[in-house]
């Protein structure tokens, strides 16, 4: 293994296990199936698992999962600050294993928008024909949401939730603005007609734009349709009215998971031009009107100054609510093999989820950095120095 080096003091040393070799020359795939392999084994999952997973979200990639590494990023992926088409995502419940995600894009490198959309679907197809789920919810919305001449930063995104036996479960997530951004409220409000959530629409907070609309797809025990919502500007007490949920979080709580976070309780830092906090809306079962899950999204890596302190806001919530702090350690390393202080965004979102009949999970998103690192952010007032 290669030797980290000595830390600086502000910065938390990334852990020497599950650390990942350098290769000279590689190819996106190979990044990605060398991540992933070291996540898998971080969360738990067995190498027939880990080993058949990398295969899925390498097919999943299509042509793109060959293209080497010193050739820019096709078509500029919206997914992630750097444009690498994959992102990863830990879940975290008290006394429980982390829960492994990856999201891709299906059809990045298509050429545009309508192909993307065309590959994107035929991929999910794909793995529904592969392990036996029905695609009827996505059937009933394609015209929504793939038009002839869709707008907006993507067509659809996939995601796989990693469980022990290699079969995950799947979740989509469509654009609202396909149809151009005037016409996203009534295409959201007609797809939750069509699904069976009339009244669903009415109970979303005000928002400053509505960004993804998504599915789960396959095994669940409960599907949801789920709704993203910006927030820009947002403060701490502006929290309290986003969740609608019956039931779900307080505003105590939100409020305090806000201040850590964005590290409001430090005093804060940030960029002047900050990207918008989210905020999720679940829905499931029968029609009934109201939310049944909820989530806050903070972009983390607007309120730091580097992914030290980002992991040190991560860890001070998972103490907060009793989660053992090691395997987001370990899940860093396993995704990059820098210093922690020499960049930012590795750790994207910071996220609180609360949804009916289970216990809070907090969630760290990833990112796979595969065409750069971000620099560390300057100190206020250092960029004309």
């Amino acid at each position: 293994m290669i030797a980290l080096g000595r830390r600086v003091p502000e910065a938390p040393r990334i852990p020497e296990a599950h650390r990942i070799p350098a290769a000279p020359a590689e190819t996106l795939g190979d990044h990605t199936a060398r991540q992933l392999l070291r996540l898998c084994e971080v969360v738990g999952l067995g190498p027939a698992d880990a080993i058949g997973y990398v295969r899925v979200v390498s097919q999943a990639l299509g042509p793109v999962a060959e293209r080497p590494l010193h050739l820019p990023s096709p078509d500029g992926s919206a997914l992630s600050d750097d444009h690498t088409p994959v992102e990863y995502s830990l879940s975290f419940e008290p006394g429980a294993q982390p829960t492994l995600r990856v999201l891709v894009e299906p059809g990045c490198g298509a050429g545009d928008l309508a192909r993307s959309g065309r590959e994107g679907l035929r991929t999910v197809r794909e793995l529904a024909r592969r392990w036996g789920f029905g695609t009827e919810r996505l059937d009933l919305l394609e015209d929504l949401f793939f038009p002839a001449s869709p707008q907006g930063p993507l067509a659809l995104w996939c995601a796989l939730e990693l469980r022990p036996g290699g079969i995950p479960k799947v979740k989509v997530y469509l654009n609202p603005a396909a149809s151009g951004p005037e016409r996203a409220r009534a295409t959201v409000r007609e797809a939750m007609r069509r699904l069976g959530h009339q009244r669903a629409f009415d109970a979303l907070p005000t928002a400053d734009g509505l960004l993804y609309f998504a599915l789960d797809l396959g095994d669940w025990d409960e599907p949801r349709v789920k709704v993203y919502t910006a927030h820009r500007d947002l403060t701490a007490a502006g929290t309290a009215g986003l969740s609608r949920m019956p039931g779900g979080p307080g505003a105590a709580e939100v409020e305090a998971f806000f201040r850590t976070a964005t590290g409001a309780e430090e005093g804060g830092y940030g960029l002047p031009d900050r990207r918008p906090v989210q905020a999720c809306h679940a829905f499931t079962g029968p029609a009934g009107g109201g939310p049944s899950g909820f989530t806050l999204y903070v972009p983390v890596r607007d309120h730091a100054r580097h992914d030290g302190e980002a992991l040190e806001r991560a860890e001070a919530l998972l103490h907060r609510y009793g989660i053992d702090r090691a395997a987001l350690s370990d899940a860093l390393a396993a995704v990059t093999s820098r210093r922690l202080d020499d960049g930012l965004g590795l750790i994207a979102y910071l996220a609180l989820a609360r949804q009916q009949g289970r216990p809070p999970r907090l969630m760290a998103y990833l990112s796979s950095e595969a065409y750069r690192v971000r620099p560390p952010a300057l100190p206020v007032g250092a960029a004309g120095r």
